[in-house]
This record gives C-alpha cells, structure tokens and sequence, in this order.
C-alpha cells in the first residue's frame, strides 16, 4: 500500500520546515517548494535528511511558488511520477510569507508602499493559495479526507507599524479558506487558517520592531514563553487525523491563549 504525500508551500524553514519534519514522522511522503539561495540550502538539506531519516520520501523543489508556469510544471511532475490512486496527496500547507513591510503614507513617494509591492503581497500569501489549490483539484491530485492548512497571524485584524499589505493579506486568504471550505466540502476535503502565536522565525525577524513583539509576547504569554513552530506543527498534525473531518473554514489559535490576553499582569508573584 503506498503512502500518502503532504506538499509544504515554504518548506525551508519556520512554519513549513517544522510541519515537513512533523508529518514526515507521521507517516507521510513530502513534497517540498521553497525558494532558497546557495547560502541558505544547507538548512534545507538539514530537513530533507530528517525527513528521510524517518523513512519517508523528501522530494523539493527550489522555485518561486507564485510563478504561474513553475507552479504548473511542479503539478504536472507530481501527477506524472509520483501521485497514484493509492498514493495521492492528502495535505496541502501554504506557509508562504513574503511581502513588502512599508508604509502606505509616507512625506514622499519613495518611502511609501507602491502599487506593484501591495499587488505582490497579496499575489504570494493570499492568492497564490487558490491557485495551487485549482491545479490540484485540475489534476486530480487530492486523495480522500485532504487537509489544506494556511497559517496566518494576529495581523489579520490588527495594525503593526509598516505591515499594512501583510495585514491585508492575512485578512484575504482568512477569506479564501472560508470560500475554498464551503467549495471543497462536497469532495470532503477540509480548509482551515492556523493563526499561531508570536513564534521566531525567519520571518518574523523581517518586522522592523520584532524584538518588541517578541518581549510583549512573552509577558502576554500565559504560559511565559514563544510559540514554537514544532507547537504549530503538532496541531497541523493532530488535524489531519481523520476524526477532525468536520473541522472545516476556521481560524484556529494556536498559540497556547496568547491573543485572548489584552492585560500584561505580573507575574513574578505566582
């Protein structure tokens, strides 16, 4: 009986590495696209090997996933030499985060956000998830009880310095899942935001003011600390179970009741 297979969208790091990692000790076959300089592969080949390590296929692919061709060429060679009837792909994880940190309103036209930049933004983290997933369903890829996962984050519905286009973002593809849920949901295939916790990444760091965000997150914390991508990734997981099948077009916090908290109390005399 062949395995199934997951494809991670931003598989490299944060997010998307921790949940290749993750389903990989679950038992599934991974497909990975990510978009890595020579200087960052040698984390990529970290996780394809503990991918591997576990017994499953790692298969990766160093492209731009908003690139409409490249995209289409990396379904085409999925259904060609890997996906079967018995071995189709049950997981589908956009974790995708790039995009411009500018402001809309600036004194001059240089330091504001341009057309082109808020049009990419949302291009790479909102829209390009439709598209992968039209190619999928095109293809025939899906397998019985698919699981498609989009992380967003608190910016969704609040305003960060220089992160308006993100923000934007986030509130869209929140939208595209809504959409894709009631679509998908006659060919049983599920669609659900994670909106994770404040969590050190890559992409995080990119923030100007992130160290801020990191201070306050763990004073907000009720737990005291970070979430962790390995935290996200275990959810992921624990969702792909067959018994979470009418879990379907939510946000999901996953960030041990972070966002809830609107009062940094002290802590130091509990």
């Amino acid at each position: 009986m062949e395995k199934n297979w997951a494809l991670i969208l931003g598989a490299s790091s944060g997010f998307g590495g921790a949940s290749a990692i993750e389903l990989a000790k679950n038992g599934y076959n991974i497909f990975g696209v990510h978009l890595d300089r020579q200087i960052t592969m040698p984390k990529v080949q970290q996780i394809i090997k503990r991918i591997e390590k576990t017994g499953n296929q790692a298969v990766f692919f160093n492209i731009n996933a908003a690139d409409a061709i490249k995209r289409n060429e990396i379904l085409d060679e999925i259904k060609e030499r890997f996906v079967t009837e018995k071995g189709k792909v049950k997981v589908l994880i956009h974790s995708l985060a790039f995009g411009t940190l500018k402001p809309y309103i600036a004194k001059n036209s240089t330091e504001a956000i341009t057309q082109a930049q808020i049009e990419m933004t949302m291009d790479v983290m909102a829209n390009s998830m439709v598209y992968w997933v039209q190619g999928f369903v095109f293809r025939n890829l899906f397998g019985e009880g698919g699981r498609i996962f989009r992380l967003t984050s608190a910016g969704s519905h609040t305003v960060i310095n220089n992160y308006g286009a993100v923000s934007a973002a986030k509130a869209a593809l929140e939208a595209h899942i809504r959409q894709l849920a009631v679509e998908l949901a006659p060919m049983h295939i599920t669609a659900n935001a994670i909106m994770a916790g404040v969590t050190d990444t890559p992409a995080l760091q990119k923030i100007p003011g992130a160290k801020l965000m990191i201070e306050i997150a763990k004073l907000k914390n009720p737990r005291g600390r970070l979430t962790t991508p390995e935290d996200v990734a275990r959810a992921i997981v624990s969702l792909c179970n067959s018994n979470c099948d009418w879990i379907s077009g939510n946000v999901i916090g996953v960030d041990g009741a972070e966002f809830i908290v609107n009062y940094i109390g002290d802590k130091t005399n509990k």
